[in-house]
């Protein structure tokens, strides 16, 4: 599970980084073309940038929060079931250390 969150997280990563090159080939090109100047096409970089930062930073905290509700819900279901196993485990201790009585003895 934890190696599936580390894979996405990393997925992401490279999604981030493949967008970047794509927004600075794009904005490169506006600027070639002259429907940006350079300074602009900086400023909309950073802004993008920022806002990429934000939306990842978001994810993180949502997928971060969601992971512990999933791990708290496991380990009530995990102590649960503990907790039935021992109750079991004692109940077959007791059967065990009880003499068998003989058939016609009190």
């Amino acid at each position: 599970m934890i190696d599936l969150i580390k894979k996405s997280l990393l997925a992401g990563a490279g999604a981030a980084a493949i967008t970047k090159e794509k927004v600075e080939q794009a904005l490169d090109e506006f600027v070639r073309q002259g429907k940006v100047t350079a300074s602009d096409a900086r400023i909309m970089a950073d802004k993008i940038a920022e806002q990429g930062r934000r939306e990842f930073d978001e994810v993180c905290t949502t997928l971060g929060a969601r992971f512990r509700d999933f791990t708290a819900k496991s380990d009530e279901k995990t102590q649960s079931r503990l907790a039935a196993l021992e109750q079991r485990v004692r109940a077959l201790e007791e059967k065990s250390t009880t003499p068998p009585t003989r058939a016609g003895e009190p």
